[in-house]
């Protein structure tokens, strides 16, 4: 048999940066395999991202992992789509990846991931903590994200409504160019309890700082995206923020390719880096899992389709989780379960709590 080759899309360089160390990690367990590693480098930047798959295409590799990005990954997908290569990607709520990339019937990408009702459900349950009908103000920008969270069929709307919690949405801002007094003001007059968003963490941080000034303290604050990670929650300077929780080290699931447990995964890591273990560590983990258990199962992992219809019935015991494509919750989908937790300042370092 010839080599069979995996390709990988990473952000090596520009803002997503940070993104690419436990990806980078995890290859490393791809590297042990039989398997040879091509990475390029997405630059944090859709149109990069999409140069890069058509290149290892070129080059012919088998399949294209990414993680990470809500431009860059869809990018890749559509990527993978257009240039015939199979794609994996994780680490985008699961509509959002299916709205950005203008795919109806995808043949060749594949992606794990949580929803937004799923991310919507975890902080519903952290609004019931502090009151039984919490009113809750969303900070929601004015691009990909709040547009996803608005949407009224897959947002935030629909589970805040049956679990009983009010929505107060003031409108979108635009990222990192924004003051925040109108938000303030609304969130004031609506008597909020609890603010939500999926802000970067110099926006959430600027939000708070207007709060405070104002005299808006809300009981608690929840938020996604950049906060899921603890240099997000470490920007933003919030102790005691709530975030979305998908893998901790504490979690009871076990590497499918060497039976490693999620502790012993993230003390690995940060042996390796010299850098706390961050939620994406296991997600990488499972993208490389999930890769083998398909190029090992396809009937010629050399042949894309082979490949493709090897990843579309997959069923896997990852370090996440179990991963189900067979089983929705939509075509070349698997989901990823949540909880909530917060990060909590400990001896000067960001600790997320579950």
């Amino acid at each position: 048999m010839g080599e069979v080759t995996v390709g990988v899309v990473l952000p090596r360089t520009g803002r997503l940066r940070e993104l690419s160390d436990p990806l980078e990690f995890a290859l490393d367990s791809l590297r042990h395999t039989e398997f040879e590693v091509v990475a390029a480098d997405s630059r944090s930047n859709p149109v990069a991202a999409q140069a890069a798959v058509r290149e290892l295409g070129r080059q012919g590799v088998s399949l294209v992992l990414t993680l990470g990005g809500t431009h860059t990954l869809p990018a890749v997908a559509a990527a993978c789509e257009a240039f015939a290569v199979p794609g994996l990607s994780t680490t985008l709520p699961w509509q959002v990846y299916r709205a950005r990339r203008d795919v109806a019937d995808p043949v060749w990408s594949f992606h794990f991931c949580w929803g937004l009702d799923d991310i919507a459900g975890a902080f519903a349950d952290m609004w019931d903590g502090v009151t039984e009908h919490a009113t809750v103000g969303c900070l929601w920008n004015d691009g990909v994200q709040g547009t996803a969270l608005r949407d009224p069929a897959n947002g935030f709307g629909p589970t805040a409504a049956r679990r009983g919690h009010r929505l107060v949405d003031p409108g979108g801002y635009v990222e990192l160019n924004s003051a925040f007094d109108r938000h303030v003001d609304r969130f004031l007059a609506e008597r909020v309890q609890v603010v939500t968003a999926a802000a970067d963490a110099r926006d959430l941080a600027a939000f708070a700082a207007t709060a405070g000034q104002r005299g808006l303290r809300p009981r608690l604050i929840t938020c996604s995206r950049w906060l899921t990670y603890p240099f997000g929650a470490e920007r933003a300077g919030l102790d005691g923020v709530g975030t979305i929780v998908a893998w901790t080290p504490r979690h009871p699931h076990r590497s499918s390719l060497d039976g490693r447990s999620a502790a012993e995964l993230a003390a690995a890591y940060e042996r390796a880096t010299s850098k706390p273990w961050l939620q994406p560590l296991g997600l990488a983990h499972a993208l490389v899992e999930v890769a083998v258990h398909a190029l090992r199962s396809a009937d010629d992992p050399r042949d894309r389709h082979a490949v493709a219809a090897a990843l579309r019935r997959v069923r896997l015991d990852t370090i996440c989780g179990t991963l189900d494509w067979t089983a929705g919750p939509a075509p070349s989908i698997a989901r990823v379960p949540l909880t909530g937790g917060r990060w909590i300042r400990d001896h000067g370092r960001m600790r997320l709590e579950t």
